[in-house]
């Protein structure tokens, strides 16, 4: 088993014949990546701002995607299950967060205990306490449902565990939709901190103050990119020194790889399971919680589609593979928002199915993934 990967498949036996059908996929890729490339590039050359504007759009998404889709991949690289409920812990993290701040303006609470204390590290202060309670409830949220929805399907077949999963999802969605949970309304996200934005042109980096316009054009970013892209980035270490130097992430491994076997060599195959669940909802909270203060609205309904391409990031990437997640959901950051850019807003959804189609007709394991094989 590979370091840098929590599932892999046992490579015995003969390599399966390619269809016919994958070379007729790579075909219309081979096509569809030169009308890409030229679309791309004609845009680079006539606007390399406008251009460079939306990578940075598309990096802000993936980054964000990333926190999600690490999760698809953990919880199905333990125990070959796709959560289609993960996208709806990411759903309660921005909602908690939200009522946090608004309800209880816990961004603040440094300053009505310490009144002196410097305002740059109240908002720092605020803002990680809001964070981590966010992500402990949406941990809790995963454990529960791992323990009352999943564990009992444990040994039935993979079919039963994965409706029960899309109930889950349904459940959330519109329970949360209730008056009297989140409602159905779009609602106005109260960010904790400040947004301070810059903007680079010719003479160099100068910060924007507000009210002025930024020139025509420059290229702007905020402190919102440069938090996000820093968590998702911290996130990914994270997970590669608890996957490869820790004990847990050996049972993880362990388990992953053969489940019976894991039990007979003393590990507790269960608290692994929830340990898995548990660290994925903890992200997707992290990345709710993002993805609010980037995008200032919520519903109960937001992490559908977030969810789903996410869910495709991992596929591409290799699901089971964490490197791979990270990359896959940089990838589809990018042909989400440079689709909106330069052929049509409406189709960023069918650019980023249309992906998850090709990959799974081309290359079902992903970038990272290794091909299955036939044992001899």
């Amino acid at each position: 088993m590979q370091p840098d990967t929590v599932s892999q498949p046992v490579m015995t036996g003969i390599r399966k014949n390619r269809p016919p059908l994958q070379w007729v996929g790579q075909v219309f890729l081979g096509f569809i990546a030169l009308v890409m490339v030229y679309i791309l590039g004609k845009n680079l050359i006539q606007g390399p701002e406008i251009f460079t504007q939306f990578v940075i759009s598309g990096l802000q998404l993936g980054f964000v995607y990333a926190l999600i889709a690490l999760g698809y991949t953990m919880v199905y690289g333990i125990v070959k299950l796709i959560n289609f409920a993960h996208g709806d812990v990411f759903m309660v993290g921005a909602f908690t967060s939200y009522f946090l701040v608004e309800r209880f303006s816990l961004h603040i609470w440094p300053a009505a205990i310490w009144p002196d204390m410097n305002g740059t590290l109240v908002m720092i202060i605020g803002t990680i306490t809001v964070i981590l309670i966010s992500m402990i409830l949406c941990i809790l949220l995963a454990v529960t449902i791992e323990r009352v929805a999943y564990k009992p399907l444990r040994n039935a077949p993979r079919i039963a565990a994965l409706i029960t999963a899309i109930g889950v999802s349904f459940f959330l969605e519109y329970f949360g939709a209730l008056n009297f949970v989140f409602s159905p309304r779009f609602i106005p996200y109260k960010r904790p901190f400040e947004v301070v934005a810059w903007y680079i042109d010719t003479t160099g980096i100068h910060q924007i103050i507000q009210g002025t316009p930024p020139p025509e054009n420059a290229i702007t970013f905020s402190n919102i990119l440069i938090i996000i892209m820093v968590a998702s980035i911290l996130v990914q270490i994270f997970l590669q020194f608890l996957v490869r130097r820790t004990k847990m992430g050996i049972a993880m491994r362990a388990v992953s790889f053969d489940k019976p076997t894991a039990r007979l060599m003393g590990i507790n195959v269960d608290q692994v399971i929830s340990f898995t669940f548990a660290i994925g909802a903890g992200f997707a909270g992290l990345g709710g919680v993002l993805y609010a203060i980037a995008y200032s609205s919520i519903n109960s309904l937001m992490g559908v589609l977030p969810g789903l391409k996410a869910f495709v990031a991992a596929v591409l990437g290799g699901i089971g593979s964490i490197p791979g997640a990270f990359v896959g959901a940089l990838i589809m950051g990018q042909a989400e928002a440079l689709t909106m850019g330069f052929i049509s807003t409406p189709m960023r959804d069918a650019v980023a199915f249309a992906i998850l189609i090709i990959v799974l007709l081309i290359r079902p394991t992903g970038i990272f993934g290794e091909p299955e094989a036939e044992k001899a």
